[in-house]
């Protein structure tokens, strides 16, 4: 099993001065200590679950092109970024450039999105749901038609592009991984099997992952698509650092299941130092358990 950090507290000792400094030291030491993945929050207003909506938050594609000058390994994405945030032509675009001047490691994470008071705040339509589902399996074609040969138009309910031109194409190839966020059963995990090379999950408890899972697999099973292609990976759960072997434990059971990757989120006032220490004993620890 691997190991990635996904950064989501800006409310840091030093103000927003520190901001930088901290998030490219964090990166580093992140990298240093054989983190595979490097993910940021897609938002404009910080998630009141975590903080409040006046509580520092930074433009995610802005971040990570920082941060791409920072590192040299981490895959880079955000942990999803929201279809009706960016039209997804240029969405497209944005993960291209990233991807291109990262060295090829760029990943498209992508959702329906759900932060109604951020849109509202700033302006920015906010669909009813079906319809946000509707883009979602849009935006996914459009990004896909983007990276291929097919520089054609795009026809589709919500989006209509005459060109789909993107050059420089992607480094990686055949493109940038596309990870699809999100638990829903009958939708968001039928798009996982349609169109994505990874899920990502909330780590809740083994058993509902597991179900979870088994759904997924049904979509797969419908699609004409071996569920062994798609990676399985969960964010959440406690502190790595709070009780390592509780932790280990955990991601065994995980791991058994299939999952092949968690994302763990920085806690304290010293995020460096946090990532740093997993490089001890957590992340070699996980390296060694087995996943399908």
């Amino acid at each position: 099993m691997r190991l990635g950090i996904h950064y989501a507290n800006f409310t840091l000792p030093g103000g927003p001065e520190a901001l930088a400094p901290t998030l490219a030291a964090t990166a580093r030491a992140a990298e240093d200590a054989g983190a595979s993945w490097f993910t940021l929050m897609d938002h404009w207003f910080q998630m009141e679950q975590l903080a409040t909506a006046q509580d520092p938050m930074l433009e995610g594609y802005s971040a990570l092109g920082f941060l791409a000058g920072q590192t040299q390994r981490m895959t880079l994405g955000l942990l999803v970024t929201g279809v009706t945030y960016r039209h997804p032509g240029l969405l497209a675009k944005t993960v291209t450039t990233l991807d291109v001047l990262s060295g090829g490691r760029a990943m498209l994470g992508i959702g329906a999105a759900w932060y109604e008071r951020e849109h509202a705040g700033l302006g920015v339509p906010f669909p009813p749901l079906a319809e946000r589902f509707e883009r979602l399996e849009e935006a996914l074609q459009v990004c896909l038609q983007m990276w291929s040969d097919d520089d054609g138009p795009y026809q589709g309910k919500h989006y209509r592009l005459a060109e789909t031109i993107c050059v420089p194409r992607p480094l990686q190839q055949p493109r940038p991984k596309v990870l699809i966020g999100g638990s829903g059963e009958k939708k968001t995990l039928r798009l996982v099997a349609a169109y994505a090379d990874a899920c990502n999950l909330f780590a809740t408890t083994p058993e509902e992952v597991g179900r979870k899972l088994d759904v997924l697999a049904g979509h797969c099973e419908a699609e004409g698509r071996d569920p062994a292609d798609i990676e399985k990976t969960i964010i959440g759960g406690a502190d790595p650092l709070a009780d390592p072997d509780g932790f280990l434990a955990a991601m065994e059971t995980y791991a058994a299941l299939g999952i092949q990757h968690v994302q763990v989120s920085p806690r304290g006032p010293d995020p460096v130092a946090w990532a740093g220490r997993l490089g001890e004993r957590i992340i070699p620890a996980l390296a060694e358990l087995g996943s399908a």
